[in-house]
C-alpha cells in the first residue's frame, strides 16, 4: 500500500506526525508501514530534525 514512499519519506511523516499529535491511527499504520520495512524508530529525545 505505502511501497511507493521512500524510506527516508516514511520516517519523516512518522516523526512529524507524532511531533503535530495526529491521530493515533494514523500514527500506527505508519509505524506498522516502518516495522514491516524494518526500520528501527529512534526514541523522540534522540530525534535531531
Amino acid at each position: 500500500m505505502l511501497d511507493h514512499i521512500d524510506d527516508t519519506l516514511m520516517l519523516e511523516s512518522y516523526y512529524k506526525a507524532v511531533e503535530l499529535n495526529l491521530s493515533p491511527d494514523f500514527i500506527a499504520i505508519l509505524r506498522k508501514e516502518l516495522e514491516r520495512r524494518e526500520i528501527q524508530i529512534e526514541a523522540p529525545e534522540e530525534i535531531c530534525i
